[in-house]
């Protein structure tokens, strides 16, 4: 039995084959295997370098110099990949080429040696335009958000307050299961273990206590008298429709905004700031791999601040 799962794996990730024997389907299974744990990565990976295999018209990804690279990068900016011939935006032309980035850089290392040389070095992505700073909702409309929300069901209610609160991709807050809350060792804190977290990476989200206290409410309503078992979901529930419940609450809240899951992240993050959290406390929450990636929300805290008018104000209160 072990020898035929042996060979089955080696079918899909021929490492026992020679480096030149290797074909580009091939590449693609083992750079996904090693380096996109997370499901949404390896999707998204995946359609990149499938659709640049596809540009390529049957040249070899070994075979590939700068000049494919960048030609790619123009037949994304220019529109040549819609049929109605619109150009990509800027963060989804970076979409497309960041896979192929980390595919060169992977197999051009000289521990991999499926390729000679990385011919992605030169290439730049195109600079996006962070809009994070606009999307976010004040104290006021997170608080009507909520109260709808908890209008409709205890479960729609814990959604919006678990992303609001814990400053969760929609992803992550899917896939939670009643076996990834877990107690400290002096069982004061709770904390939720995000496995499945962008990239494959792994962390701990502390869970505020009375969200914990919902929580456990919730599941009691879920599993009635039984105890929650490990692999039960705390919400049997889509992103998908997660996205749609958080739009429609929205609609419902006379908000003039149209709010997403992700808006309520960028809402964690700038709140928390405001509230004191430091910059490495809002990063290990949110799970930013950079520092800068946390750094943008400053901006939008510091105009919330006083700004020069206001001290110019102060200073002319007596002739105003």
């Amino acid at each position: 039995m072990a020898q035929k799962d042996l060979s089955a794996v080696a079918q899909q990730y021929p490492f026992h084959l020679p480096v030149q024997d290797y074909h580009d389907e091939q590449i693609i299974q083992m750079f996904l295997a090693a380096c996109a744990k997370a499901p949404n990565t390896r999707k998204n990976y995946y359609r990149a370098l499938m659709q640049f295999k596809l540009f390529l018209s049957g040249k070899p990804f070994k075979d590939v110099t700068w000049r494919e690279i960048e030609a790619f990068k123009i037949y994304l900016m220019q529109g040549f990949y819609r049929d109605s011939q619109k150009p990509l935006a800027p963060a989804s032309v970076a979409a497309f080429i960041a896979p192929l980035k980390s595919l060169y850089k992977w197999g051009s290392d000289r521990g991999i040696g499926i390729f000679e040389h990385n011919p992605t070095q030169s290439i730049r992505i195109p600079p996006t335009v962070v809009t994070s700073r606009k999307h976010f909702l004040t104290r006021s409309e997170v608080g009507r958000l909520l109260d709808t929300l908890r209008g409709q069901s205890l479960r729609n209610y814990l959604i919006g307050l678990s992303l609001v609160l814990l400053g969760l991709r929609v992803s992550e807050l899917s896939g939670i299961k009643w076996g990834d809350f877990n107690s400290d060792l002096m069982d004061t804190s709770v904390w939720l273990t995000v496995s499945h977290a962008k990239r494959g990476k792994i962390r701990e989200v502390k869970v505020p206590p009375q969200l914990w206290e919902l929580y456990q409410e919730h599941m009691s309503r879920l599993t009635g008298s039984e105890a929650a078992k490990p692999e039960q979901l705390l919400f049997s529930i889509t992103p998908r429709q997660i996205e749609r419940i958080i739009k429609q609450a929205g609609k419902a809240s006379g908000l003039q905004k149209e709010p997403t899951p992700h808006w309520l992240r960028h809402t964690n993050a700038t709140l928390a700031l405001l509230q004191g959290a430091s910059l490495q406390q809002v990063q290990e929450t949110l799970g930013h791999s950079h520092i800068n990636t946390t750094q943008r929300y400053l901006h939008t805290v510091e105009q919330m601040k006083k700004a020069a008018p206001d001290f110019v104000q102060d200073c002319l209160l007596e002739f105003m």
